[in-house]
């Protein structure tokens, strides 16, 4: 299981706005981050599939966040942790992941 940076800084930076309001929502938010995205190394394939060509999108249930990862033989890497109110970026779109 691999956070890749862009995903670690999205989580952090999120997790700390919620922080600001209501500290024990943020960790109650990250703890359901953690084991859910933890799952992934038992079912790799239980996200949807992605928007873009090898990406999945795991819902993360009791949160607003969906972690959008990759498969890559037996390591899994979350490459963004977006709010779902977000859209994926312009940028992501054009390049490659």
């Amino acid at each position: 299981m691999a956070w890749l940076p862009v995903a670690s800084t999205q989580r952090f930076e999120q997790l700390d706005y919620i922080a600001q309001d209501n500290p024990l929502a943020a960790m109650s938010q990250d703890e359901e981050i953690e084991h859910q995205v933890d799952m992934l190394m038992q079912h790799p394939q239980m996200g949807r599939p992605g928007r873009l060509r090898g990406t999945r999108e795991l819902v993360i249930s009791r949160t607003p966040f969906i972690a959008i990862y990759r498969v890559k033989g037996r390591r899994i890497e979350v490459i963004r942790l977006l709010h779902s109110s977000q859209q994926w970026p312009v940028q992501a779109r054009r390049r490659s992941l």
